[in-house]
């Protein structure tokens, strides 16, 4: 078990583009293939790792490992999940310093972008859902309206993302 969430999280590593968020999918879907935690157990598991500092996807590595096999477990995760980048961002820095003016790499990595959001949409819808019986209950409608309320607010009237967190907080205290 300690291999396979090693080899696990060291091949999420190496494809982990876009940040934390963007792995979500690959890590929930890896998770429930290998049986390691129950749905409710995962969304859990990707709320607290979300809280705690530091990167979603490290902490999420850490805390999957931790559940599955104790401190080795979250050892030997925490391990698969960082060494490709710490590898990769070494091996790609001075390649990325002589070609950062290519038109290629520049072209390539405005394409991935459309990919990127799409996976960040996508774990925010799923994870958002995961808990609810129906699709559109009232806190899923809350939740929408806070959240539409906050990107109209930050768009429009240009607020700092701190405030608008502290008006979102407030508005779901208010709602829920």
């Amino acid at each position: 078990m300690l291999w396979d969430l090693f080899l696990t999280f060291l091949k999420i590593g190496f494809v982990s583009f876009g940040g934390g968020y963007a792995v979500i999918p690959l890590i929930q879907h890896d998770v429930s293939v290998n049986r390691w935690l129950s749905p409710v157990e995962f969304q859990e598991t990707i709320s607290l790792a979300g809280m705690a500092p530091g990167p979603i996807a490290t902490n999420s590595a850490t805390l999957i490992g931790f559940k599955t096999a104790g401190y080795m477990g979250a050892i030997l995760s925490t391990l698969g999940m960082i060494l490709p980048s710490l590898l990769v961002v070494v091996l790609l820095t001075s390649i990325f310093i002589r070609l950062q003016h290519n038109k290629w790499l520049k072209s390539s990595f405005y394409g991935m972008r459309p990919i990127i959001t799409g996976l960040i949409v996508y774990a925010a819808i799923h994870l958002g859902l995961l808990g609810t019986s129906e699709a559109l209950s009232w806190k899923t409608t809350g939740t929408l309206a806070i959240c539409a309320g906050s990107l109209y607010i930050m768009l429009r009237y240009k607020f700092h993302p701190f405030t608008v967190i502290l008006l979102s907080g407030a508005a779901g205290i208010i709602i829920f």
